[in-house]
């Protein structure tokens, strides 16, 4: 487990000084009580990619499934193809993203865009 932790480090690393994000967005981790060990892995790799953030001065804003779902697509329990017809509309593509995982990274990332978007809207009132 260590060994993936470091490679995963390492390679965030060099996207970071590739891409220079300001701000990065995470899906927040739901564990199901009978299934807690795929969030442990989870939870792992997210405090890895926090570390790295937090080692560069980004921001890092999470977002729980449900809101990413009613953002992008206006409800809040959308199955995956309702999420990637709203991603592909929201980017003007095509066809959705693949694998699948990229599809749910867009719609973090645009999830948080509409979010600083309305934030900035209501700042002054």
């Amino acid at each position: 487990m260590e060994l993936r932790l470091q490679e995963l480090k390492k390679s965030l690393d060099e996207i970071l000084v590739e891409c220079q994000p300001t701000v990065m967005a995470l899906e927040q981790l739901y564990a199901h009580y009978e299934r807690t060990q795929p969030a442990i892995l989870m939870g792992h790799a997210r405090g890895v990619i926090m570390l790295a953030a937090a080692e560069r001065g980004i921001p890092v804003t999470s977002y729980s499934a449900t809101s990413v779902k009613k953002t992008i697509s206006g409800h809040g329990r959308a199955p995956k193809e309702q999420m990637q017809a709203a991603v592909c509309h929201h980017l003007g593509l095509k066809q959705a993203p693949e694998p699948h995982d990229v599809a749910d990274a867009l719609a973090i990332a645009l999830c948080h865009l509409f979010s600083q978007q309305i934030a900035e809207v209501f700042k002054d009132t």
